[in-house]
């Protein structure tokens, strides 16, 4: 069993951090509620016109190349046995806060980052944090019948990089004097701020790994990047300061709605 430490440390700790993210959450949801699903490829989104698009698909749809964001109607051509479910965001939603108390049995540091992921900093346990992750993940298969996956670390962003390492249901821990081993090879594309174009521009840099970023000064990439060389500079070697932040300012609110056809009137 996990030990919570109530003594105030003699000097400062290194985080512990943990980055929790639901194993293929609303297709898993799906499975669990209709059991006939089990061992399908299975996937949650639109189904009604090929402007359908999936929310999410679970494992055995991802080895035919299916995944989030993609056409139904393509989906459906890599894996014509492919069943889409509707989305029900009532009920995921109602597993989300379900998960986040169990959440907050261990912390009151909690940053949630969709309702399938969050931050936990669990530093003020004298358990380790992989006995904590473990613990947690087994309350929430327990609460939910649901599986989830886990990355610890000293900071947020080795976290959620190690929470894909052990998927589904497992875990991975990066300790302090492991970073800079596991950075070094990693590929930048595993680097907030870095997507497809940015790759693509770092590639003509020679740049494919953490470690090619380290070859480069911090003057250089700043000349080159501007602020991004300089975020990346201190990224490759995984450095991250930002503290679990239990309320999280919304920055936006969006509403989407995706139509059948075309529509001419700007107000359709």
């Amino acid at each position: 069993a996990c030990e919570q430490d109530t003594l105030a440390a003699a000097a400062p700790q290194l985080r512990k951090i943990i980055h929790i993210d639901m194993d293929c959450f609303y297709a898993a949801i799906e499975m669990r509620d209709h059991p006939e699903l089990v061992g399908k490829p299975v996937a949650v989104g639109g189904r009604s016109s090929r402007r359908g698009v999936l929310t999410t698909c679970n494992y055995p749809a991802r080895t035919f190349g299916c995944h989030s964001a993609m056409p139904t109607y393509k989906a459906l051509q890599l894996c014509p046995a492919l069943i889409v479910m509707p989305t029900r965001f009532e009920v995921y939603q109602h597993e989300s806060k379900r998960i986040r108390q169990v959440f907050k049995r261990f912390t009151d540091l909690i940053e949630p980052l969709s309702l399938d992921e969050a931050y936990l900093d669990v530093s003020h346990w004298r358990s380790s944090g992989a006995a904590v992750a473990r613990e947690i993940r087994r309350e929430i298969q327990e609460t939910t019948g649901l599986t989830a996956s886990a990355g610890i670390a000293t900071n947020k962003l080795i976290a959620k990089i190690a929470s894909d390492w052990r998927k589904p249901n497992g875990q991975f821990e990066v300790t302090s004097s492991e970073v800079d081993a596991f950075m070094a090879e990693l590929s930048v594309r595993k680097l907030w701020g870095v997507g497809g174009k940015t790759a693509e521009r770092l590639a003509k840099m020679g740049i494919q790994t953490c470690s090619d970023i380290r070859a480069w000064s911090l003057p250089d990439l700043n000349h080159r990047l501007g602020r991004l060389g300089i975020e990346l500079y201190h990224l490759c070697r995984g450095e991250d300061d930002r503290p679990v932040r239990s309320s999280r300012e919304r920055k936006s609110v969006s509403n989407e709605r995706t139509y059948p056809e075309n529509l001419t009137s700007e107000h359709g």
